[in-house]
């Protein structure tokens, strides 16, 4: 079964309306003053990572790829907007033929990036590509920063598994996203059944304090778990007293007992205790889970403590700190006609700010030193220098309107592995600094 193709309840018949009014305002312009057809470059990228982050990663490119797929208007929508009054009925006839035919290319999802990388670009006639900003951007942006929160959480648990457990600190479809995300980024598991069921992540979750709390005392909710689930569970063992509840814990499931779940009080001193006490009870290969407002920081504090596993939730989901990529999607170049062979001229907006960006259509390439480790970001709009020809970062997503790259989300979680593992060691380090590589324009 091909749970992409599913639908409802984690998906939408069309994501048409994930637009801003101003998109649909300028096409209806645009086809009115003839400039619609004009061959057009955009560019999705960011002009500076989150306060301190060395490295982004890209999440969420196989959504947006759904996204562009699933972009039309249906009669409901058109008559949404003609009731509204928002669009006359040129536009409207014109949206109710449309379909994006132009390409875009990208960085594959996974692959890390750095300031003014072009993430992704479309190109097409202006009218065709201009109404898709928003949908890519709410995408690209949402993913990207739980990813990137989720690869400096991987980093920070070293080889233990983590598990995702943040669907009711979000939007109940934000959660699925960010499950997919966290997967991306490094995570193994996740709570929430629809991403499971969505994108096949294996999913976990055995019981709450809540069961704990319903049964008259805590060995019979052990006995519950255990004669329902296996002596390979994992019990709560906070709710009341963490000594008598690892205890009770073993006599009930036996020395086999899978794990037990600390969610509360000084992790990095319980974890000790409640190692020592499962070794005296004979629950040696018993592992120890913790939870209870986990960050990469908080992960790494706990590295030398006896932690067979992390469950994270509200600081995954939010981006720890940071729930957004500030990504921006600009025209950088456009013909001159709607002739077909117009040559395409360099665009770009001025700025007194720090609201510059760079025109023309770009090409995107990681230098590496002697060693092959990367040094530089390297972003042109002329030839490709011979030396980087093969290290060129953008690849082909959509031709002529096809998706031609979608792929098994596994795929994406190990290339940012190895993209991860190609930069300098630098770029693991969980203190502030400035991104790990230099952006070099040639």
């Amino acid at each position: 079964m091909n749970t992409a193709d599913l639908g409802l309840p984690v998906a939408v018949p069309s994501t048409a309306l994930f637009t801003d009014q101003y998109e649909l305002t300028m096409l209806q312009a645009a086809l009115r003053s003839g400039t619609a057809d004009r061959r057009s470059v955009f560019e999705v990228f960011t002009r500076r990572l989150p306060e301190g982050r060395r490295y982004g990663v890209v999440g969420g490119t196989g959504r947006v790829l759904d996204a562009v797929e699933n972009f039309h208007f249906d009669e409901t929508i058109l008559g949404f907007l003609r009731e509204r009054g928002i669009l006359d009925e040129p536009t409207l006839e014109w949206l109710a033929g449309y379909r994006f035919r132009g390409d875009i290319w990208g960085y594959p999802e996974g692959e890390v990036y750095f300031p003014g990388s072009p993430v992704m670009r479309i190109e097409g006639t202006f009218a065709e590509a201009v109404v898709l900003e928003t949908v890519i951007l709410s995408i690209l942006n949402h993913d990207s920063a739980v990813a990137a929160a989720a690869s400096r959480m991987s980093v920070a648990a070293g080889d233990r598994p983590l598990m995702e457990m943040g669907a009711r600190r979000t939007h109940e479809l934000a959660a699925v996203a960010a499950s997919r995300a966290a997967y991306v980024g490094g995570f193994h598991t996740t709570s929430d059944l629809a991403a499971g069921f969505r994108y096949g992540i294996p999913t976990v979750g055995t019981s709450a304090h809540a069961f704990t709390l319903l049964h008259d005392t805590e060995r019979d909710a052990f006995t519950a778990q255990v004669d329902t689930l296996g002596s390979g569970t994992t019990l709560l063992v906070d709710t009341f007293d963490v000594t008598e509840a690892v205890r009770a814990a073993v006599e009930v499931a036996g020395p086999e007992l899978g794990a037990v779940r600390i969610d509360s009080g000084d992790l990095l001193l319980i974890a000790h205790r409640v190692r020592q006490q499962l070794d005296e009870l004979g629950a040696t290969k018993t592992r120890i889970v913790v939870t209870s407002d986990l960050d990469e920081y908080a992960i790494a504090s706990l590295a030398a403590a006896p932690v067979d596993a992390y469950g994270v939730g509200t600081q995954l989901v939010t981006g720890s700190g940071h729930p957004t990529c500030s990504m921006v999607y600009k025209l950088v170049a456009r013909a001159d006609s709607e002739e077909p062979g117009a040559p395409l001229r360099p665009v770009a907006k001025k700025s007194m700010g720090a609201k510059t960006s760079l025109g023309g259509r770009k090409w995107a390439a990681r230098r590496p030193d002697a060693d092959g480790v990367a040094e530089a970001e390297v972003i042109g709009t002329g030839p490709v220098p011979a030396d980087l020809a093969d290290r060129q970062l953008l690849v082909p997503l959509v031709s002529a309107g096809k998706v031609v790259a979608r792929e098994p989300l596994d795929a994406a979680r190990d290339r940012h592995i190895a993209a991860r593992a190609a930069l300098p060691l630098s770029a693991t380090q969980l203190s502030r600094g400035e991104p790990v590589l230099p952006t070099e324009y040639v």
